[in-house]
């Protein structure tokens, strides 16, 4: 049977995890791909659908940033008349964002089945708004695809057994498909006169990093102490607290510090196969430093992708100058590797099991 599907996304994240997905969904249901606008620059947003394939978004409702809950409000606004016009079989929602949130309720108020890619995940941090997303959605979400065996644990833990399902990973689909045509297509370290596993690349976007001043130049200094190449693509919002904190200029006169703007997913996957160590705050890119089996320096106390940190490929250090600077002077991972993220095929098992439900 045929599923008339309503897919919701928002930021970058979500575009790479739709990538696999929507190809494979396509092959056997109709898709109506709804873009919130969460993310708006062009490197953020546009880029991805142009370089992995994404069918252009079906309507963008451009809600651009903002506090949280006017962004959520604006966007269940904007979602509940599209799911009234598209009245759909069943809502797809990705991740942990304020999109993914705004699609579960909109859904749940309109009696509409939502289904969770990437369910399960828990940081046990209540501060981060990510995992106030996460659990909320889990709560009422009809199927739950989960990423790992941790993930179905976590759930259990809380009482949710019903349509569960350990799928594997859907950004492990996506860096093995899309492996081979960024070293074809991207020239990054050309460009940037990098040398293969002789820089650190950073990343840095949470708010409790870049909210926070102390916390932001505790991460500048090291960057700076470490006295090695540094290639740093800079999130939007993170560029305008490193000018109100006074520390753009010091990244720039350091002379080792490359600070660049964000990149697409394939350019990024290069520089991230190619360093010698990655620093960063972001979920997605510590799990993509695993794949490629890259040692992951992680600014933050907790991770939702455990598996990393206990097979030692991933090292936690918070915010913290020194514990940075010996991460990155000394972490070492081991050889071995588990197969924490499934087979490469969990985009085909979630439309399976999809397809189970009509």
């Amino acid at each position: 049977m045929s599923l008339n599907i309503v897919t919701i996304v928002g930021a970058r994240p979500q575009f790479i995890k739709a990538a696999p997905v929507s190809r494979a969904l396509r092959r056997e249901h109709r898709e109506f791909l709804l873009h919130t606008g969460q993310h708006y620059n062009r490197n953020m947003s546009q880029l991805f659908f142009d370089e992995l394939g994404i069918p252009e978004p079906d309507l963008n409702l451009e809600i651009g940033s903002g506090p949280h809950g006017e962004q959520t409000a604006r966007m269940l606004v904007g979602i509940e008349k599209v799911l009234k016009e598209q009245k759909p079989d069943r809502v797809l929602v990705y991740g942990d964002t304020n999109s993914t949130l705004a699609g579960a309720l909109a859904a749940a108020k309109l009696n509409i089945p939502m289904d969770h890619i990437e369910a399960g995940l828990r940081s046990f941090n209540m501060k981060m708004p990510e995992e106030i997303n996460r659990i909320l959605t889990d709560r009422i979400a009809a199927l739950l695809f989960c990423p790992t065996a941790t993930a179905v644990t976590h759930l259990w833990h809380e009482g949710i057994t019903k349509g569960v399902h350990n799928t594997g990973d859907v950004m492990f689909d996506a860096a093995l498909h899309f492996a081979d045509l960024a070293a074809a297509k991207s020239a990054i370290l050309q460009r940037l006169n990098l040398t293969p596993g002789a820089y650190l690349l950073v990343t840095c976007h949470r708010p409790q990093n870049t909210d926070n001043p102390e916390a932001l130049t505790a991460i500048v200094e090291a960057l700076i102490a470490c006295e090695e190449r540094v290639v740093f693509p800079l999130h939007p919002r993170t560029v305008g607290f490193l000018r109100q904190d006074g520390l753009m200029e010091r990244l720039e006169r350091s002379g080792r510090i490359t600070v660049i703007e964000p990149v697409g997913y394939l350019e990024m996957i290069q520089l991230e196969q190619h360093a010698r160590m990655i620093v960063t705050d972001s979920g997605g890119v510590q799990k993509e430093a695993f794949f490629y089996r890259v040692p992951c320096v992680t600014l933050r106390e907790e991770t939702e992708w455990v598996e990393t940190v206990t097979d030692g490929w991933n090292r936690l250090t918070g915010a913290r100058l020194e514990r940075i600077l010996d991460a990155i002077r000394t972490f070492t991972p081991p050889a071995e590797q588990k197969a924490h993220y499934g087979t490469g095929h969990a985009s085909e098992a979630i439309v399976r099991l999809l397809g189970a439900t009509g």
